[in-house]
């Protein structure tokens, strides 16, 4: 049975996907991939292909699957099923966009590096799950834990790998493997318009959107999650 490699986003580790795995009626091998200290997708992507069975199914969160789609690029023949999670596939815009994504980025990062990695989380998490989960103290503690797990180097170096992403649109084109691309509905940060138009360029792909659910979707409603990748596994086999 070929194995699934779980990739986490940004400042994520294995609490990502800890929920979802515990819902998923698998005998599949599942591992949680680490970014280390990598400052470019591709590198990231370099890391798990190196560190990985020769054919595997990935998952990815947010940034993860960003790093799944470079995985893709650099190795397609390997990857037999992909499945994208809360993200994006084009690269930062030019312009005032552009550089009012890096102002807002490293305006976070002065954060973590001036006050806390946890002080920063807690800034950046409040736009990042539904917003009747804001008082939900079991899944608030368990972001900002995560996030303290990292350094604020590590999220510099994260930073500048999203700053500089590449497009993804010919990959996704490309992909001839049982896709899923999922996102929360209520998902502020990549929104499902953004998850439509993914959908709409991979050929093989299925769309599952969550009810009540923002970015963290693995984590705000991990059972809906396993499901939906549950049922892109059956399509795996």
């Amino acid at each position: 049975m070929t194995p699934l490699l779980l990739v986490p986003g940004l400042m994520s580790d294995h609490a990502v996907w800890d929920g979802v795995v515990s819902h998923l009626d698998t005998q599949r091998v599942c591992r949680v991939v680490d970014h280390g200290q990598a400052d470019q997708l591709q590198e990231m992507a370099r890391q798990i292909l190196a560190d990985a069975p020769y054919e595997v199914l990935l998952a990815g969160h947010s940034m993860g699957a960003r790093v799944v789609v470079e995985a893709v690029r650099l190795a397609p023949h390997r990857v037999r099923g992909v499945a994208l999670l809360s993200t994006g596939y084009l690269p930062r815009p030019r312009g005032a966009a552009g550089l009012e994504e890096a102002n807002k980025r490293m305006a976070l990062l002065e954060i973590a590096q001036n006050q806390s990695v946890r002080a920063m989380a807690q800034v950046w998490s409040q736009g990042m799950v539904h917003p009747d989960r804001l008082s939900d103290q079991v899944l608030m503690d368990s972001i900002l834990a995560m996030f303290e797990r990292k350094s604020a180097p590590t999220f510099a170096h994260q930073i500048q790998a999203l700053l500089n992403r590449p497009d993804g649109t010919d990959v996704l084109k490309a992909i001839q493997v049982p896709t899923l691309v999922l996102c929360g509905q209520q998902d502020a940060w990549s929104p499902v318009a953004q998850h439509q138009a993914m959908h709409d360029l991979v050929p093989s792909s299925h769309l599952a959107l969550i009810d009540q659910a923002g970015h963290m979707a693995p984590m705000e409603r991990p059972a809906e999650v396993a499901a939906a990748l549950s049922a892109w596994l059956e399509r795996c086999s």
